[in-house]
């Protein structure tokens, strides 16, 4: 068995898809171990979930530094200390900036609950409604300088139902949240994605070519 991949988490709230990844951990299905949680907040749930599994957690108050850039120094410090050699975000509320990409390269992954490139920022289930689209889902992301605008890497799609409200959208993408994270994490630890530009190549591919969804069905 190859050695786990360390993980260091950072999140801002309640920490689901956190949960997640510490079950998945937790199971075998991802060969991986979290070895630090961060948050900005003091009172995230994800930071009491950390505690309940054991897991190294602290709290890195953004309100306690001068600048964006100060804190993300601070916090990529308590990350390399720890021998993180890949940093997930899990509902991190804050914009990275350039020291983390300097040093974690293309080691930041995201989950975003939308089908990127379409509705990236905030309150996405809202503009996926009002907007009239038949698909929403969420993508898992590497992280760039952009918001919500680095190299894909999974995607889950679901079919956005007449009756659908901007809660009943968001738990249903939430769902499968919870599940590609882990994978995208796995398809990392494995070595199996390879950047091209924009574009990320999993070897060997997965998605067979007839893959194919249209809302309403054509039958």
């Amino acid at each position: 068995m190859p050695s786990k991949l360390r993980l260091g988490a950072l999140a801002s709230g309640g920490g689901t898809n956190l949960q997640s990844i510490i079950d998945r951990c937790g199971d075998g299905t991802l060969n991986a171990e979290i070895v630090l949680v961060v948050s900005n907040n003091p009172q995230a749930g994800a930071l009491d979930r950390a505690r309940k599994a054991g897991i190294p957690c602290l709290c890195i108050d953004h309100r306690e530094f001068a600048d964006r850039e100060e804190f993300d120094r601070a916090v990529v410090a308590a990350l390399q200390e720890a021998g993180v050699e890949l940093v997930v975000l899990a509902g991190f509320m804050r914009i990275i900036s350039g020291v983390f990409l300097e040093a974690f390269p293309e080691r930041i992954m995201n989950i975003h609950p939308a089908l990127l490139p379409a509705f990236p920022g905030l309150h996405v289930q809202r503009k996926a409604l009002e907007y009239g689209a038949r698909f929403a889902g969420c993508t898992v992301h590497l992280v760039d300088g952009g918001v919500d605008t680095g190299p894909i890497i999974i995607q889950a799609v679901i079919a956005v139902l007449d009756d659908d409200t901007e809660e009943s959208l968001s738990a249903r993408i939430l769902q499968q949240e919870h599940r590609i994270y882990p994978r995208a994490i796995q398809l990392f630890a494995e070595g199996r994605l390879r950047i091209e530009g924009r574009r990320v190549r999993i070897e060997p591919p997965l998605c067979p070519a007839e893959a194919v969804l249209t809302n309403p069905p054509l039958e």
